[in-house]
């Protein structure tokens, strides 16, 4: 697939200003109850809150698999409609029951158009385009937003012109159909269906870094509504840690095929074990919220990056692209059934190394830990040779084009090692790849191991 810059841009903004709103949405959301609920019944809004979001994405994951075309435009448009009524609404209303429900809503359309970013997050990567350097960065960016606008100097002005603009701009990349890359420029820059393990290890390997963060998660969650904001904030300069986290995972999260983010996320996940050592220290507070957030850009980074590449070749494409962002609000419910804020410092760090243990032995039968490039394949018997020599002439293939053809044939490798391979750009393999289906009528990848089979039989 072609990246353009001004695609890459507009992806980027995509992706920010989705983030920006989410953030700024739940942080709003969070005080539907000042006023009216207790201390113990605000802390649970912020938790409903996740429930909602979560019902948001499985319903867009629905919606996509039940009604793929005459529904999803008019759903899309009309879930845009009632988020921005119920955001203005929260923006310049008071705290009251009315307000609650309204805020609850929020979170669900929040939760169906995170569905739809999501996916369309995972089409570009199925199609071979740097989902990394995007997502990092728009992440990044939309942060850095919310923190200048919500929180730096207090609320800002310009918050609701800023998500004016974040609302057009999701409008005008959601309100059409999800584009659908076609097989010839995708086939070569993903594998076929994952196994069943790999999503089976993939929500556990992201379950599990989740866990570490959820002790320091709960535990200021608690102080924070306590302390009205004040005393402890979780919003605060510490946050902003999260932007060179995510920077980072921008620079290595394309580099052969993204082999290096299970390792940099658990590297920088091992921070938060340090959450149940310093808590309850005053002036370890500050160190402990630079900690928490650098390992929770690191496991975002890790579940966006792992679920986006693993998507595409899924059964239910939309219901997978999001399965991180599911896990990670079930993951803060899970925290708040378990009360892991309330339990001793010790006892976290028991779980924490219980976890960390079967994580590297997850990633190790996972394979995250191999950074080689694939070997060649093997050298093909000799009635195979015939069969490309044969496909070469019934199609009129070029010697570069045979060569390619093999590769596809015989290996599931993706383009960029393909290209390593070869020695040839990734553009070039592309260009190849459009005139070996064009010459010889495939469609996709397996179509082209069908007529290798077909070409067998004839010999």
């Amino acid at each position: 697939m072609p990246e353009k810059p001004k695609e890459i841009l507009t992806r980027i903004g995509l992706y920010a200003a989705y983030v920006f709103l989410m953030l700024s949405v739940l942080r709003i959301a969070s005080h539907a109850g000042d006023g009216f609920l207790s201390v113990q019944q605000q802390e649970m809004v912020y938790y409903v809150l996740q429930i909602f979001v979560i019902l948001g994405f499985f319903a867009y994951a629905f919606v996509r698999e039940r009604h793929r075309i005459h529904m999803e435009r008019g759903l899309c448009i009309g879930i845009l409609a009632a988020f921005f009524v119920c955001v203005t609404a929260m923006l310049f209303g008071k705290s009251s029951p009315v307000y609650m429900a309204t805020a609850f809503l929020a979170a669900t359309c929040l939760g169906y158009l995170g569905g739809a970013v999501y996916e369309r997050m995972s089409e570009f990567a199925g199609a071979g385009g740097r989902v990394a350097a995007v997502g990092s960065v728009g992440y990044a960016a939309g942060i850095a937003l919310q923190y200048l606008l919500q929180f730096w100097h207090g609320r800002s002005r310009l918050l609701p012109a800023a998500m004016l603009l974040a609302f057009c701009l999701l409008a005008w990349r959601l309100s059409g159909k999800a584009e659908r890359p076609t097989e010839a420029a995708e086939a070569p820059a993903r594998r076929d269906a994952p196994p069943r393990r790999t999503l089976l290890f993939a929500c556990l390997i992201a379950a599990i870094m989740l866990l570490f963060l959820q002790f320091y998660n709960s535990y200021i969650q608690h102080l924070q509504i306590i302390s009205g904001y004040v005393e402890y904030n979780v919003y605060t300069w510490p946050r902003l840690m999260m932007i060179p986290c995510l920077l980072l995972f921008a620079l290595l999260g394309d580099r052969r095929e993204g082999r290096y983010v299970p390792l940099a996320a658990l590297c920088i996940a091992l921070a938060a074990l340090l959450n149940a050592v310093l808590v309850g220290s005053a002036g370890a507070y500050r160190l402990n919220m630079c900690l928490f957030y650098a390992a929770l850009a690191a496991t975002v980074s890790y579940y966006n990056l792992v679920f986006w590449r693993l998507a595409p070749g899924t059964k239910r494409p939309a219901l997978w692209a999001g399965m991180g962002r599911v896990i990670d609000s079930a993951s803060v419910l899970l925290g708040a059934l378990l009360r892991i804020g309330t339990l001793p410092s010790a006892a976290v760090m028991a779980v924490n190394v219980a976890g960390l243990a079967a994580l590297i032995v997850l990633m190790a039968v996972n394979g995250d830990f191999v950074f080689a490039a694939s070997e060649a394949p093997a050298a093909p018997a000799p009635d195979a040779e015939t069969r490309f020599a044969a496909m070469a002439s019934r199609y009129g293939l070029t010697p570069k084009e045979t060569a390619l053809l093999r590769e596809l044939v015989l290996t599931e490798d993706k383009q960029t090692v393909i290209g390593e391979r070869m020695d040839l750009k990734v553009k070039t393999i592309q260009k190849y790849v459009t005139q070996i289906y064009r010459k010889t009528g495939a469609t996709t990848r397996s179509g082209l191991t069908e007529l290798y089979h077909n070409t067998m039989a004839g010999i």
